[in-house]
């Protein structure tokens, strides 16, 4: 089988094509960004291998940004284009009253789409009161079928309590549910159907992601899954994959759908074939960090413009400056990438 098509690493959203208007954040690229994620807290209950170490010191709750504190600096955020919002963590569902603070942004009219990402372990408790809230869409995190594999993965026992929280989204009712795979060879390639049999059952989408160096363990290029392989396991093992067609060109994921029609595959390609040309995406971490790319190595202080009080100008300022000096890309297949200090736990997936 011939590799599938990927989204075309040159394709960007730029001023020419989408158009422009003052309270837009544009990079030096011409790069739009709507996307903001923000991560809840640095805490974790699991200490997945790819992502953060077993041993770790987390932040004092008096660090983290209140939920008053996002939702203000949120409420500015749209004023400067940003509509999209997904929680993070760590675990986001760690965080006390999390539905609370899902309330508060939906009650912001520009928030035009909200979403959270999850390991799923505590969400059979608190799938209802999410969706009450007013959260739609929800990526559950899901690396093995295996218990035995999960607390290898994982160092910690939890693939019961994960499968019964897709169960509970489910029956919830959000209206996206999808699940994320991180795909790592001589460590869990071999379920790669399996875990696609699982979400085409469920009739839910599931994304592989191939291996990044962004965990606490040095990087082992040569444990990549490539996308094209990902692919080609699925179509011999599964079932025949098309390219969806109109998919979103800056979404990390590139779409494909079962050829009945039944559920669909997402493959996030960060490192054969990288989205970073058509990057929107924005991060505050926990503590009230800013950062312009996964991978920065610089960051820029909100906190201190919320607390004691909301700095509606500096919020804006630090935005622009921030997005205005958004770098090309992360460079990770190049000689000048520099992994940065943080882990993946701490900066928000």
């Amino acid at each position: 089988m011939k590799p599938l098509p990927l989204k075309n690493a040159n394709q960007s959203t730029t001023l020419e094509n989408s158009g422009v208007r003052a309270n837009t954040l544009v990079d030096s690229f011409g790069r739009i960004h709507n996307n903001l994620r923000i991560s809840v807290t640095d805490r974790c209950n699991l200490r997945c291998v790819y992502c953060m170490p077993e041993e770790v010191q987390f932040m004092d709750s008096k660090e983290l940004l209140s939920f008053e504190e996002i939702t203000a600096f949120v409420k500015v955020a749209v004023t400067k284009g940003i509509n999209k919002v997904r929680l993070t963590g760590g675990e986001p569902l760690l965080r006390r009253d999390l539905a609370t603070l899902v309330g508060f942004l939906c009650k912001i009219p520009e928030v035009k789409d909200l979403s959270l990402t999850t390991n799923g372990m505590l969400l059979k408790a608190q799938a209802k009161a999410l969706k009450q809230a007013g959260l739609n869409r929800i990526t559950i995190s899901l690396d093995t079928l295996k218990p035995e594999r999960f607390k290898d993965l994982c160092k910690r026992d939890g693939l019961e309590q994960t499968l019964e929280g897709i169960d509970a989204a489910i029956n919830a009712g959000f209206s996206s549910i999808k699940l994320n795979t991180v795909s790592i060879k001589g460590i869990n390639d071999d379920e790669v159907a399996n875990l696609a049999k699982f979400a085409r059952d469920k009739g839910i989408e599931i994304r592989f992601i191939e291996y990044m160096p962004i965990g606490a363990n040095p990087w082992e290029k040569n444990k990549v899954l490539l996308a094209y392989e990902i692919l080609e396991i699925i179509d011999q093992k599964v079932g025949v994959l098309l390219p969806v067609i109109n998919s979103d060109p800056k979404a990390p994921a590139t779409e494909f759908i079962y050829e009945d029609g039944k559920s669909k595959v997402g493959i996030i390609a960060s490192v054969s074939k990288p989205f970073c040309q058509s990057c929107n995406r924005i991060r505050i971490t926990a503590e009230g960090k800013l950062r312009n790319c996964l991978f920065a190595l610089e960051e820029l202080d909100v906190k201190k413009l919320l607390r004691p009080k909301v700095d509606e100008a500096g919020i804006k300022k630090l935005l622009e400056s921030s997005v205005a000096t958004k770098w090309a890309g992360h460079q990770f297949n190049t000689a000048q990438f520099i992994k940065p200090q943080r882990t993946m736990h701490s900066i928000g997936g």
